[in-house]
């Protein structure tokens, strides 16, 4: 018997499919979470033939009030998908059925399943960008304030794992800050290519446009997120050393700490250890539907199927993510005393070249003769700043009593001035910058 009454696309076949195979061609498990905006997609595509007159005004209604009650069986949690629901907009269009009859076979003129996909997704992935939009402005607002009521406290930045210069805790804060920014932006660039409502399109473009359009844009969400944990990644990275006992610049709090079954003593840092793991999750997601995508010929193929958990694994896992990494920065605390412990004369071995650089030395030879001043420390087991100026005078005779204004952790900091520096008005610029920017985008 033809199986027309229960499939989309029943009418040209004959018997049932294979009870396994109706499991795996399913998708209602993963894409019921769109019933929103399947109905939100129905009940404007019905305002549309009725403008078109391919149904009455009164057909309309019914549709737009069955669709009504869907949803309030949705937003219950009292829906009840039947065997045979394939996807969310059989379900939705079989329940029509049931609570309106006939009519609700009109809403399907002229609107392939494929178009009502590409909608369905594209409304959920709007709704999904401005979500994760809040998210990342929330991170990025707590990062600025924590960076302005705290940029006074110096530490040591860090090249090759080795300690380099000192900097401002707040010129580290904002480095991320800044790269968050950049990753909303291009989120908002995303938003602007999902926006671009296929159905509306239905009569200009063929479905080529519709399955690679949208696919592209999937794509773009998928590498938004690679990269954004990315960065969230490698902060979390810098945070879990920091609050090592090796380190011991901040701790974090126990609402985002857990402790170890055997070892009483310890306190792990898991909030940031699964931030760090879930960028790898989501780089899987991305790969993967990469993979699915280079082999395809053009439009529509059933392997697209893949892509709405990977969409949908890949949103709730930035989100999570988003707010977990609030939370952390919002609530751990620095340990000024450690940072500042941190800070050795060593680091100001480039405060030592450009000391000869303003006697009239070309960098790279001061560079040269730093390094023997560095050298000649090390030889003595004493800190660089304990050099005599009779000892550096034996490197170089430009070398004079002045030298020790090099030894201070504070004027190094200050005399990067220039717009991204260290110094403290640089530092103070770069947040007000990012208030300005997180206004222009919370609006």
């Amino acid at each position: 018997l033809a199986s027309d009454g229960s499939k989309l696309w029943g009418g040209r076949f004959v018997g049932d499919n294979d009870p396994i195979m109706e499991k795996f061609n399913a998708s209602i498990a993963y894409d019921q979470r769109m019933w929103d905006a399947d109905i939100r997609g129905s009940k404007a595509y019905v305002k549309a033939l009725e403008k078109a007159k391919l149904v009455t005004t009164d057909e309309m209604t019914q549709i737009l009030q069955g669709l009504d009650q869907i949803f309030e069986e949705w937003s219950k949690n009292v829906f009840v998908i039947k065997p045979g629901d394939e996807d969310i907009h059989t379900a939705n269009e079989r329940r029509l059925k049931e609570l309106i009859g006939t009519p609700a076979g009109k809403l399907h003129t002229g609107r392939s399943r494929n178009d009502q996909v590409v909608t369905d997704m594209r409304l959920w992935l709007r709704d999904a960008i401005s979500t994760l939009t809040d998210n990342a402005l929330q991170l990025m607002s707590t990062m600025v304030e924590r960076a302005a009521a705290e940029i006074d406290v110096l530490f040591p930045g860090y090249t090759h794992m080795q300690r380099a210069q000192p900097i401002r805790w707040s010129h580290w804060i904002l480095s991320h800050a800044v790269a968050l920014s950049r990753d909303v932006d291009r989120l908002q660039e995303i938003k602007k290519r999902v926006s671009v409502l296929p159905l509306g399109s239905i009569f200009l473009c063929s479905l080529i446009f519709f399955y690679v359009c949208m696919c592209v844009s999937l794509a773009e969400f998928l590498f938004w997120a690679s990269l954004c944990l990315t960065h969230l990644s490698k902060m979390a990275e810098d945070l879990m050393l920091y609050s090592t006992k090796e380190f011991s610049f901040i701790t974090l709090s126990d609402a985002y700490s857990t402790g170890s079954s055997l070892m009483p003593q310890k306190k792990n840092a898991d909030s940031l250890e699964l931030i760090r793991s879930k960028a790898g999750r989501v780089f899987g997601r991305c790969a993967g539907f990469m993979m699915t995508l280079k082999g395809l010929p053009s439009t529509y193929n059933k392997d697209l199927q893949e892509d709405k958990e990977a969409m949908f694994d890949c949103y709730d896992t930035v989100h999570a993510v988003l707010q977990v990494a609030t939370g952390v920065m919002s609530t751990l605390e620095i340990k000024q005393s450690a940072m500042t412990a941190a800070l050795s004369p060593d680091m100001l071995a480039t405060d030592l070249a450009y000391y000869l650089v303003r006697k009239g030395m070309p960098f790279r030879e001061a560079h040269g003769i730093s390094g023997k001043a560095v050298f000649a420390a090390e030889s003595k087991n004493i800190a660089l700043n304990q050099l005599t100026v009779a000892d550096l005078s034996a490197v170089s005779p430009l070398f004079e009593s002045d030298v020790s204004s090099v030894w201070d952790y504070r004027s190094s900091v200050e005399q990067y001035s220039a717009p991204g520096g260290t110094a403290q008005r640089s530092v103070a610029a770069q947040v007000e910058h990012l208030r300005t920017w997180q206004k222009k985008h919370a609006q």
